[in-house]
């Protein structure tokens, strides 16, 4: 089995909309026929992304659905880490110099695991290669802590899905070098206490 490393974002729900916004905003470009996905969102809310669903593109009706799935391919600005990824496969950076990165699997839970007030937002890699690319690429970090930042996110997590402790890398407001197990959150209680808004 590979390694399934992600970036895990966590906020209030009615933030859902300009999360999913501002991940459009990243999204590298793709073919001119190529239909944007219609999502509704529990509150009946609708936008157009430039992303698919289980690799479809037919609409998507969240209004009686716990989660969503999309499949997304996002432009990141290059460091050291993304160019040796890139030339590893033969890629070349986009037109404005960013670098294209896909898939990356996104699950949105309207009412997360760590606690039913929030949504998570799990972006995934798709294999091993892309895994260790999340782990080593400052500028991949970067670009999740600034959308928690940017869509009023409470926490953003690494998560290496494999029982390790996730790294809290974003917490209300603030950049930080944590992890859950550590001193400072011995459990997942601790973390979520502190969440600014946890008791709204």
């Amino acid at each position: 089995m590979g390694l399934i490393y992600g970036y895990d974002i966590y906020l209030r729900p009615g933030n859902v909309a300009r999360v999913l916004t501002r991940l459009a905003a990243l999204a590298a470009p793709r073919a001119p026929a190529a239909p944007p996905l219609d999502v509704t969102l529990p509150g009946g809310e609708r936008l157009l992304l430039p992303f698919t669903s289980h690799l479809a593109s037919e609409p998507v009706d969240c209004s009686t659905s716990s989660t969503l799935e999309l499949d997304m391919s996002l432009l990141f600005d290059v460091d050291d880490a993304l160019r040796q990824y890139a030339q590893a496969r033969g890629s070349e950076p986009e037109a404005d110099g960013r670098m294209r990165i896909g898939y990356i699997y996104a699950t949105i839970r309207f009412a997360s695991v760590l606690h039913p007030g929030y949504t998570s937002v799990e972006c995934w890699a798709a294999s091993s290669g892309m895994s260790r690319l999340f782990a080593q690429s400052a500028n991949v970090r970067q670009a999740f802590t600034d959308l928690t930042a940017a869509c009023g996110g409470v926490c953003c997590l690494f998560d290496t899905g494999d029982g390790a402790p996730e790294q809290v890398c974003w917490l209300n407001g603030e950049p930080v070098r944590e992890t859950v197990s550590g001193p400072r959150f011995p459990d997942w209680q601790a973390l979520v206490a502190t969440w600014s808004d946890s008791e709204q």
